[in-house]
């Protein structure tokens, strides 16, 4: 397929256009016009160019891609090595970010969710396509710390667990209604517990988190940024395979945060 042809779809499958984002969505690095083999993963790292220009593919598909807002806007240092290491090969970088976070079929959180066997999965906001907090219903009540485990069992990666009832207590919750929003989505704890959910998953925690979910009343899980966005990416390059015939790789670039 057209290099080209391949950012239309991807902006159309995503609806790319409804999203104010913090960073340029669909090519981001223009390189060979014929792309038939693809490589995904989260961040377009210097260790996953690598990999893709070893694997000499034609175009390498991530959700953490380049060009930030706030960020410097010369090319040089880190940057420049990448941005080179990927026009030196003919590599295109295809990055999506809010609206692989927020898709109902491929999105982290849609995934997410999946994967930790909830069920009922929907939105805050169903009639808002770019909605960010997932929720979803535990197919029947589960202690926290076995829900913990699950997160561990499932991500491969011990979540932080903060107890929703009162510090010190020694108790335990019951948990049923579950909402959450991989990567850095800690700060919408607030809304969740507003809506009277149970607990509440992100990928990132921040100090003030752990007030909040201890103030709240509601339990928290800090899952991992990476942990909790490998899966979009990973779900939408095999739908590219199946739908599409590309030859997709996915290849995971291990990071603890």
């Amino acid at each position: 397929m057209d290099n080209l042809a391949l950012e239309s779809l991807l902006n159309k499958t995503l609806n790319v256009g409804a999203f104010n984002d913090y960073c340029p969505n669909g090519l981001q690095v223009e390189g060979k016009s014929d792309v038939k083999r693809i490589m995904t993963g989260v961040t377009a790292c210097q260790a996953l160019i690598d990999r893709a220009v070893e694997a000499q593919v034609d175009a390498l598909l991530v959700h953490h891609g380049f060009f930030w807002k706030g960020e410097p806007a010369s090319i040089r240092g880190v940057k420049y090595r990448r941005i080179k290491a990927l026009m030196d090969s003919g590599i295109n970088l295809y990055g999506y970010h809010l609206p692989l976070d927020a898709h109902p079929v491929f999105g982290n959180n849609a995934q997410l969710g999946q994967r930790l066997g909830l069920t009922d999965i929907s939105t805050l906001e169903p009639d808002n396509p770019t909605a960010l907090i997932a929720c979803g219903q535990l197919p029947e009540p589960t202690k926290s710390t076995d829900f913990a485990a699950n997160i561990d069992q499932v991500l491969g990666r011990k979540p932080l667990h903060i107890d929703g009832v009162a510090y010190g207590s020694g108790e335990q919750r019951t948990l049923s209604r579950i909402a959450w929003c991989t990567g850095g989505g800690q700060d919408f704890i607030e809304t969740a517990a507003s809506a009277g959910f149970d607990a509440f998953i992100s990928g990132e925690i921040s100090e003030r988190t752990v007030h909040s979910a201890r103030e709240l009343g509601i339990d928290y899980f800090a899952a991992g940024h990476h942990a909790t966005e490998r899966y979009g990416v990973l779900s939408l390059g095999e739908w590219l395979a199946k739908e599409h015939g590309f030859a997709v790789e996915f290849v995971d670039i291990d990071n603890p945060v």
